[in-house]
């Protein structure tokens, strides 16, 4: 990381006024990573604003990412750069589909994934994240799992526990459901020695060649600790530079040219600037919606 810009030094010096905590996304751009307080994954993000003593959060990220954060602190001011920077899985699913659901298996739990809205959260059973969903689905004291809304997720988790029934909905992230097993194989091809840590949003024809399935969060640990000299990342564009950076020594390549989320990449510098500035985006939910999302996210860390 080399001297900060213009903008860069602007945001800084916002955030001391402000007493501001800017949080960022891995799939924000880097230069948006660089000014920010800590870089993590959506529910970390949520968990570090609920126990910052900063009154102000910033949340670089998409719309459910400023839902969670504002779920876990709602007596907090939790602004988003930028407005129109949602994420198209969250919206492929909505309250009255979780509830068809239930209505057609009324004995099954529902396990919401975390990119969802707060409505969503609200009537769910228990949320989950990548990292966590398989414990989580072992743990539920049930036969039968609703599983909504990335069917590639729950795919991957339903096949690790087949003594549970599983319905899907039939959400899925567009950015790595482009990504193809061609692809995959491609960059093998190029890279034979290269190990490959792959996100378990991807289709399972890409996942079953993964040496690493994990979260964000774990395929960076992996690729730090891997011995193995080459790499191959199966998840955002961001993180493939985010590695190069921090691992000169290592060769870090990306599978496929489709890997970018253009949501993510609306949260500009200039967004975060005039976010801190005048202080707006502010992310706001009914009171009945914040409480029943909430139970849902505080069973996913109780489970």
């Amino acid at each position: 990381m080399g001297s900060f810009n213009h903008l860069q030094e602007q945001i800084l010096k916002l955030k001391r006024e402000k007493n501001a905590l800017v949080l960022a996304h891995y799939y924000v751009p880097l230069e948006v990573q660089d000014v920010a307080d800590a870089v993590c994954d959506s529910f970390a993000m949520a968990q570090k604003a609920a126990k910052a003593r900063e009154e102000l959060i910033v949340i670089c990220g998409v719309r459910f990412m400023g839902e969670s954060a504002k779920i876990l602190s709602p007596e907090k001011t939790v602004l988003l750069p930028s407005l129109d920077a949602g994420c198209p899985m969250a919206d492929m699913v909505t309250p009255e589909d979780v509830l068809r659901l239930r209505a057609q298996h009324p004995r099954a739990r529902v396990m919401c994934y975390v990119n969802s809205s707060a409505a969503v959260k609200a009537v769910s059973d228990v949320c989950c994240t990548s990292s966590s969903a398989l414990r989580i689905a072992r743990a539920l004291d049930c036969e039968e799992i609703i599983f909504a809304p990335d069917r590639h997720l729950g795919a991957y988790v339903a096949a690790q526990v087949p003594e549970k029934t599983f319905w899907l909905h039939d959400g899925f992230c567009p950015t790595h459901h482009r990504v193809t097993e061609a692809d995959v194989l491609a960059a093998k091809e190029a890279h034979p020695e290269a190990v490959f840590a792959v996100h378990p949003e991807c289709g399972d024809d890409v996942v079953k060649h993964g040496d690493l399935v994990g979260s964000t969060a774990e395929i960076l640990d992996f690729a730090r600790k891997t011995q193995a000299p080459q790499i191959l990342i199966g998840t955002e564009r961001e993180i493939v530079e985010r590695l190069r950076r921090e691992l000169p020594e290592k060769k870090v390549y990306g599978v496929g040219g489709a890997f970018v989320c253009p949501n993510m990449k609306k949260v500009t510098l200039q967004a975060l600037y005039e976010c801190l500035r005048d202080e707006k985006y502010k992310v706001e939910l009914p009171e009945d919606e914040l409480t029943a999302a909430r139970r849902s996210l505080d069973q996913m860390v109780k489970s």
